[in-house]
């Protein structure tokens, strides 16, 4: 398959418009509708329906491998243009919301007095979108936390060959309202709590799939959506009593109204993970050593 075909396919399906792709790809619509074409030709069954303009069942399958391979792709064209360039006179670092902290804060101070010139960019990324970003070049290095076992890497999506090392463990604990039953136990198991009202915080806690997970058992409903980054909210709405959240432990200790009770089963930890792909010498390899070491 040719990528750039590829890439217009899964731009038509984002925006669901020939023409709406045509402008956002620089394209004219005739251009856009013979890519389409020659890639429907090449795979031998049609892929979109005209009107209105959707995925067929063979189109929405290839949707689900295209994301992956165009990611790939990019990330092989950074990763080589990376060994191949001079080191960049800009650090861009990416970290989810609980993993910017002091000790990111002392390392980018003391990358700065080695360069003072450095341009620096600190954006604040959700976990599953911010490895992609690594790979492809947007951020030169990441800051990821999550739950995992004490063994275990954060499962992170496979998109490509990054590396990864823990800076930082910490216990988790269970958020509670400081009225609920609950909170004056010296540890909780998780799989006790699955019928419970649980918030569902996708960038700040583990969600409700990865507790079913860890647990084995089911439940774990979300009585409550947050789509935020600003774990403050996220307390608040515990305090008020919508529903429990996993953090780490020393975060969610210091919410007035919470109660943080320490997990105790299953075994796991709240960790981070430095991310990184192929770093040249200069403000990005020395990031990552600070953060390493």
């Amino acid at each position: 398959m040719d990528p750039q075909q590829l890439r217009t396919f899964v731009t038509v399906v984002r925006l669901g418009s020939f023409s709406e792709a045509a402008r956002d790809l620089g394209y004219t619509q005739s251009a856009v509708s013979q890519q389409i074409a020659a890639l429907e030709a090449d795979l031998g069954t049609g892929l979109l329906l005209r009107r209105p303009v959707g995925p067929t069942e063979a189109g929405a399958r290839l949707l689900e491998h295209a994301g992956p391979l165009l990611v790939r792709l990019d990330a092989a064209r950074a990763d080589v243009a990376r060994l191949a360039g001079a080191p960049s006179a800009r650090l861009t670092v990416g970290a989810t919301p609980l993993a910017l902290g002091a000790t990111l804060g002392r390392a980018l101070a003391d990358v700065r007095r080695a360069h003072p010139r450095v341009d620096l960019v600190v954006r604040t990324v959700a976990q599953q979108a911010l490895p992609a970003l690594v790979a492809t070049g947007e951020v030169d290095l990441a800051l990821i936390d999550g739950l995992a076992a004490p063994s275990d890497p954060l499962p992170l999506p496979d998109v490509g060959p990054l590396s990864t090392v823990a800076v930082d463990e910490q216990p988790p604990a269970v958020a509670l309202p400081a009225g609920h039953p609950l909170a004056g136990r010296r540890g909780l198991a998780l799989a006790d709590l699955s019928a419970a009202r649980w918030l569902e915080a996708p960038d700040l806690a583990p969600t409700a799939a990865r507790l079913r997970a860890a647990t084995a058992v089911d439940g774990f409903r979300p009585a409550v959506r947050y789509l935020g980054t600003d774990v403050r909210g996220l307390l608040a709405l515990v305090a008020a009593g919508h529903g429990l959240a996993v953090l780490p432990a020393a975060v969610a200790a210091g919410a007035p109204g919470v109660v943080a009770v320490p997990v105790r089963e299953p075994r796991l930890v709240h960790r981070t993970e430095l991310v990184h792909g192929s770093l040249p010498e200069g403000p990005a390899a020395l990031l990552a050593r600070l953060l390493s070491g």
